[in-house]
């Protein structure tokens, strides 16, 4: 495990030394590097001989912090903070709302992105994620906490994290990310719709990109074929880069 301190608090990393382009996993909302999306790419860059680096967002996992303080683009700055702290290319894999993150650590690191995978890529969750109700509760309460189904604590979305979000959107425009990109989406998602992907695809600059959509599966995309899926993407994109 190595540290790397980014505005008074102290970011876990896990890195593996290996060849290529360097495998950087952009964790979910309230997630962290323990996950077993983190955990299978980290096995399988230890076994390939592939770099790769995971890591947990401030206030998130190991790292120091409060996650009420964090913010989408503070926890954006962290992922810049740990692609700065690697040499060479890299290849961003986003979960959920770290599919968000990687779009816009690609648009700040044009130089270093060479390619991009998002497993149910959620950019602009802060858009469409809430209803009425629920966005006006944040906005007079400061924060909303709601049942969680993958926690036993609730999830709490911050005011701030919310107008972060609000201040970061992409999908109203053409995004100029030319990159190789896979994007991997269950059908049966009940958090993200796989409608989004497809219409991500369509604002990328990039013409290489491609969307693979999974008939049965969940937003997590944890299932071993589901890990199979994106570990063949991730190979397949490494290696074409």
């Amino acid at each position: 495990m190595q540290t790397i301190e980014r505005n008074g608090n102290v970011l876990a990393c896990n890195p593996v030394p290996g060849h290529g382009p360097t495998i950087v996993f952009l964790p979910g909302y309230a997630s962290d590097m323990s996950g077993s999306k983190a955990v299978a790419i980290d096995a399988w860059a230890r076994e390939t001989g592939h770099a790769c680096l995971r890591f947990d967002y401030a206030g998130c996992g190991e790292s120091g912090g409060a996650f009420a303080d964090q913010t989408l683009a503070s926890w954006c700055d962290d992922a810049l903070a740990v692609i700065d702290a690697t040499t060479g290319p890299v290849v961003l894999v986003g979960s959920s709302m770290g599919g968000w993150i990687m779009l816009l650590a690609a648009l700040a690191r044009r130089e270093r992105v060479i390619a991009m995978v998002g497993i149910a890529a959620a950019p602009d969750f802060t858009h469409w994620g809430f209803t009425p109700e629920q966005k006006a509760v944040i906005q007079a309460e400061g924060r909303l906490e709601e049942p969680s189904i993958y926690s036993p604590e609730p999830t709490v979305t911050t005011r701030a994290f919310w107008e972060s979000g609000e201040a970061n959107r992409l999908l109203d425009a053409p995004i100029d990310i030319p990159v190789p990109t896979r994007l991997i989406h269950g059908q049966c998602d009940p958090d993200v719709p796989w409608e989004h992907s497809l219409k991500l695809a369509g604002l990328l600059r990039s013409d290489d990109v491609q969307t693979i959509l999974v008939k049965d599966g969940d937003h997590r995309l944890s299932r071993p074929q589901d890990i199979a899926l994106f570990l063949k993407a991730i190979e397949d994109i490494s290696a074409a880069s």
